[in-house]
């Protein structure tokens, strides 16, 4: 289907949709992939997974998943920040040195200027690089981008805001330099909002607090060990659950038993231990999930459900206390408003009045 936007505002929120969702996709699959699918259906031991029956599928560091995926997002953060302030600014430097270099050994124009002081100002000026065909949407899809990996996954890589506030303070003054010395001067154009950048913003928004959500109670173990503090642990009779006590004996617990006997020339221990809730081997119904896995299972689940409504509704009470609009500004806006109409009254009973002295027709001061 081929698009025909009837605008050029159109185009653009059209344009910036597209590159905004290509981008974010290209960045952020791989941690979504960590958070959420990493180690999640590789099996058990005696029945891995395998990628066409040859190779077993990746797991996460016995730790769990969400050690890498702070480190996947401690480098995109540090490193990747680091690069893009590099490239919009290295970019064009290289571009204008090079224009100089051209103008300096005659191909500017045919003239060998030795000098660039010689040059006058607006020739300078026109040396150097245009601005992006697109305007500002570069500038917008970078700290779009930037706040998207600053909230979605802050509960996995905390320190996410701090490195944004440090790259936005280096960011100001490496645009100011951009602006000022390496483009030419941008021409103005009139915006009312930031146009669809609010509504992708909103989006990230309820995408963060959802993505939290998932990784607080599935990629990381708050959840296994609050309910084994409460329903298994040696507390869960003495009405506190929140001593380092509690947790006593919560590794075993989360550690299943697996008979290596079942593996062909196998000639390791009897017995091993890997992750999860499932039953062993001498159970009646071997290695199928156990009470607790089910019991996590459900409290993940409910914790979801209860994060979500609560952070939403927290937001929705803070949003209401504190309008888009003040309240000065919407009376003098509606003030301003009943001026104009009263100066349109007065403008139209003029002219009718002006009207009926010409057809020599009596007249009134009231609307006819």
């Amino acid at each position: 289907m081929v698009e025909h936007p009837r605008t050029e505002s159109e185009w653009e929120n059209s344009f910036a949709l597209k590159m905004f969702l290509f981008q974010f996709v290209n960045l952020n699959s791989s941690t979504f992939y960590i958070a959420f699918f990493l180690g999640r259906f590789a099996g058990r031991p005696g029945k891995y997974n395998k990628l066409f029956n040859r190779w077993r599928l990746e797991e996460c560091h016995p730790s769990g998943c969400l050690i890498d995926l702070c480190l996947q997002m401690g480098v995109i953060m540090f490193f990747k920040q680091i690069w893009n302030n590099f490239m919009e600014l290295g970019y064009p430097l290289l571009q204008n040195w090079w224009s100089r270099r051209k103008i300096k050994i005659g191909g500017g124009g045919g003239q060998n200027i030795e000098n660039k002081d010689q040059l006058p100002q607006w020739d300078k000026d026109w040396n150097l690089q245009p601005m992006n065909a697109h305007g500002l949407v570069d500038e917008y899809l970078e700290m779009v981008l930037q706040f998207g990996f600053t909230t979605i996954f802050v509960a996995a890589f905390p320190l996410a805001p701090l490195l944004a506030l440090l790259n936005n303070i280096i960011e100001i003054r490496l645009d100011a330099y951009k602006f000022v010395t390496q483009w030419r001067r941008p021409m103005p154009a009139r915006a009312t909002d930031i146009g669809i950048w609010h509504g992708i913003l909103e989006g990230i928004g309820v995408l963060a607090v959802i993505t939290n959500a998932f990784v607080i109670a599935i990629t990381s173990d708050y959840i296994p060990r609050f309910v084994y503090a409460f329903k298994y642990g040696p507390c869960m009779d003495k009405g506190r659950h929140h001593d380092d006590e509690c947790l006593q004996g919560y590794m075993n617990s989360s550690l299943s038993v697996f008979d290596m006997g079942e593996l062909k020339n196998s000639s390791q221990p009897r017995y091993c231990r890997y992750r999860d809730y499932r039953a062993p081997p001498w159970s009646s119904v071997p290695y199928e999930f156990t009470l607790q896995f089910w019991h996590v299972l459900a409290a993940r689940l409910a914790f979801i459900i209860v994060f979500e409504h609560l952070v939403f509704g927290i937001k929705s009470f803070i949003a209401y206390l504190i309008p888009d609009m003040p309240k000065d500004l919407c009376d003098r806006m509606r003030r301003e408003k009943y001026l104009m109409q009263e100066m349109m009254y007065e403008a139209e009973l003029e002219h009718l009045q002006k009207e009926r002295k010409k057809n020599g027709r009596r007249y009134h001061h009231e609307w006819p």
